[in-house]
């Protein structure tokens, strides 16, 4: 890989480690955030937390297609340096909250530009050769994974330090992120690939109408958005799973999802090339879901907190699925699409952030409540294997040679 691109692709890398990290950074220092600003007790400040981390999703969602299609039109560069200037500027204003109207607006702000998820894809896309694709955005993958891990654990420990130094912390090492792709970053898609900025291809349903007229896409992205929902019952209600099930404590549950994120990025950093060599894309994605769907159903009728443990990394091994569907349906679209197709993919993902949460949080409560029938702290783990069952099949339907 040559200098430059090895540089760019590095940027990219802590691009997406950047917007792993944005919620993961604020969980521990949340609750006294808010009760901080706000006051009241720990159970208001929980139900306040849950709102500002789905406006964060929901800005995602929105605004990730409108990102893609801009850097569609004026190319991927600007967009990425521009967000990544706002999404500094907004861990400043967070910092600097005094009230909780204020901590809503950092948030809308950091989910609008934490979207450039998608311009990131696009620009990988562009950069790779076709037989390159699944690896990459595996790369990509193992980025976000190491945001995932990084996020809470540097939170916690800037924390010590004071509720605001997470957000000080945060933008200056996005503000030098930014810096980075000023200096590192070349345009990847030329002038002459670039196409018309349209409203229709910018918002999430007229995107995703438009990505999925061509062949094949709809239910693709059906799968992707079926495997999320499952996915996301980790940081769903992991910590309240094993409170309940093991007794664990917040260190335990921090070191369990600290080993769930590096073997997610080992996996999507690494692994995958393997697996990609040795199977193909399609059975990649087959193999990843039956994994997947074994895995869950351990983690639903695990007794013992050390075999627990010891399935976290194991059932990150799944996670060859994603970055394999992703570099099916960007083959299939034409290079000028390709940030639409992302933002499209970012958005899908976006809203499973949003139905995940109170899906699993439901069951959970449901089976865990005092008068429940059955006390089965594990029944969410079951529901998203069967989710994971119920995605396998729509992909199975799809011909091998669209698949």
């Amino acid at each position: 890989m040559r200098p430059a691109l090895r540089l760019s692709v590095l940027f990219l890398l802590s691009t997406v480690m950047l917007d792993a990290m944005g919620i993961g950074l604020i969980m521990p220092i949340m609750p006294s955030l808010i009760r901080e600003v706000q006051g009241g007790d720990l159970a208001d400040a929980a139900l306040w937390g849950g709102i500002l981390s789905t406006v964060f999703a929901v800005m995602q969602f929105l605004f990730s297609p409108l990102l893609g299609n801009l850097s569609d039109r004026f190319g991927r560069r600007p967009v990425l340096l521009v967000s990544l200037t706002m999404m500094s500027c907004s861990y400043l204003v967070l910092a600097q909250a005094t009230a909780l109207w204020v901590l809503l607006v950092g948030q809308m702000i950091s989910g609008i530009t934490s979207a450039t998820h998608a311009t990131a894809g696009a620009c990988m896309a562009d950069q790779s050769k076709p037989h390159e694709k699944a690896a990459n955005f595996g790369l990509l993958g193992a980025g976000f994974g190491v945001g995932f891990v990084l996020g809470p654990l540097v939170g916690g420990l800037l924390g010590e330090l004071g509720t605001r130094a997470p957000f000080y912390a945060a933008a200056g090492v996005v503000g030098l992120n930014a810096l980075l792709g000023a200096v590192a970053m070349r345009e990847t898609l030329p002038p002459e690939k670039r196409r018309p900025f349209a409203w229709r291809r910018a918002n999430p349903l007229g995107a995703f109408f438009g990505i999925s007229k061509l062949p094949g896409i709809a239910p693709l992205l059906l799968v992707y958005f079926i495997y999320s929902v499952a996915l996301y019952v980790y940081p769903a209600i992991w910590s309240y799973f094993t409170q309940a099930r093991f007794d664990w404590s917040p260190q335990t549950i921090g070191l369990s999802l600290g080993l769930f994120g590096i073997s997610m990025a080992l996996v999507q950093g690494v692994l995958i090339r393997l697996v990609l060599r040795w199977v193909g894309e399609r059975k990649t994605v087959i193999y990843g879901q039956l994994f997947d769907a074994v895995a869950f159903f351990l983690l639903a009728i695990v007794t013992s907190g050390a075999a627990a443990l010891i399935l976290t990394p194991v059932a990150a091994l799944g996670a060859v699925v994603s970055p394999a569907l992703q570099a099916i349906m960007s083959r299939r679209v034409s290079d000028d699409a390709q940030g639409e197709l992302q933002g499209v993919f970012t958005s899908v993902h976006a809203l499973s952030m949003i139905v995940s949460p109170l899906m699993m949080a439901s069951v959970f409560s449901a089976f865990t409540r005092d008068g429940a029938p059955v006390h089965f702290p594990g029944a969410p783990f079951l529901v998203s294997m069967a989710l994971i069952f119920v995605a396998l099949a729509v992909f199975l339907r799809q011909p091998k040679e669209q698949s």
